[in-house]
């Protein structure tokens, strides 16, 4: 992890405090006088869409008007976060993307009909989910990631991975291992997360990283959890060791974030950052969703921007090196 991502990741975690920013007199105090659309660029019923609904909910509360989650699925996140870029810079349209809006379609995708770093005003960084590698035993006798390398190293392309999607976080982690430790896998992608999980109980293939709420309901038989993808051990999984245990510069997870269009009012993005901040420490919020495998993160627009453009050039180097391209 470079200096800078060290840096922003240290004002993220939800402990922190409110920022200076957060409580400036800038604050627009006639904003929201109608209702807000949240555009949720996936479709009802996922961690996404739930983070929104618990979280908006209660913003909706403190500010005195109600926040519409709107799904808009499609394109890996692209065609609502296009609907967002172009939408009035007036704070009554936000967007709630994740990694791949924010830095890696730029360049998994050729053709993007926006720029997250232009076409944004980042509000804050809101949540992140631990990416755990899971191996079925039956399969892929290994039971640590050495000898998940060494097994790879013996038979080049002879382990298959499965993945829910070209280019979502749990692939780029896979290559980012691959990468790192000089060996070749074989990507098997499914269409979600439920599928590839099922293949890889089945034993139709050997491993894969996935979220810790998904992994933890996985952990029996011959399914065991063999490392996180964490720089350091995940409280949620005791005594399994982080990938980065033997490859120490590796760290991947699955994360999200508020922005707006850009352009819109420096006062509105504070009162939305404070409103935001104001939600997530209420216990019974961060309660629900630390039971959904999320950690919650706060962060200033400045840590978010900062963050975006950090990922997007880790992410980008994996993905030009696995020659990895979406349409």
């Amino acid at each position: 992890m470079t200096w800078t991502r060290r840096k922003v990741l240290a004002g993220m975690v939800a402990a922190s405090a409110a920022s200076t920013f957060s409580r400036g007199t800038f604050a627009q105090t006639d904003y929201p006088a109608r209702p807000v659309r949240v555009v949720v660029p996936y479709a009802a019923g996922g961690g996404t869409d739930f983070f929104a609904r618990l979280v908006f909910a209660e913003i909706g509360k403190q500010l005195g008007q109600q926040f519409v989650i709107e799904n808009k699925a499609g394109a890996g996140t692209n065609l609502g976060a296009e609907a967002v870029a172009k939408a009035e810079p007036d704070g009554y349209t936000l967007l709630l993307g994740d990694t791949a809006t924010y830095a890696t379609n730029r360049t998994l995708y050729s053709k993007l009909s926006f720029d997250p770093y232009k076409d944004f005003s980042p509000i804050s960084l809101s949540g992140r989910f631990a990416l755990v590698l899971l191996v079925n035993t039956n399969k892929l006798n290994v039971r640590s990631v050495q000898e998940l390398v060494a097994a790879a190293k013996q038979n080049p392309g002879g382990i298959s991975y499965g993945t829910p999607g070209l280019g979502s976080p749990f692939h780029l982690a896979t290559e980012l291992l691959a990468q790192e430790a000089g060996i070749k896998l074989t990507h098997v992608p499914y269409r979600g997360a439920a599928p590839a999980v099922q293949d890889l109980v089945a034993g139709n293939i050997g491993m894969m990283f996935i979220d810790f709420a998904t992994a933890r309901s996985q952990l029996s038989g011959p399914i065991n959890a063999i490392a996180v993808a964490s720089p350091g051990p995940f409280a949620g999984l005791p005594g399994v060791p982080p990938v980065a245990a033997d490859f120490p510069s590796f760290e991947a997870w699955a994360w999200q974030g508020i922005v707006a269009p850009a352009g819109t009012p420096p006062g509105i993005i504070a009162k939305l950052n404070e409103a935001y901040r104001r939600a997530v420490s209420q216990p019974e919020i961060r309660d629900k969703l630390t039971g959904a495998g999320i950690e919650v993160l706060q962060s200033t627009p400045e840590e978010m921007s900062a963050y975006m453009r950090a990922e997007g050039d880790k992410w980008e180097k994996v993905i030009r090196t696995a020659n990895i391209k979406l349409e």
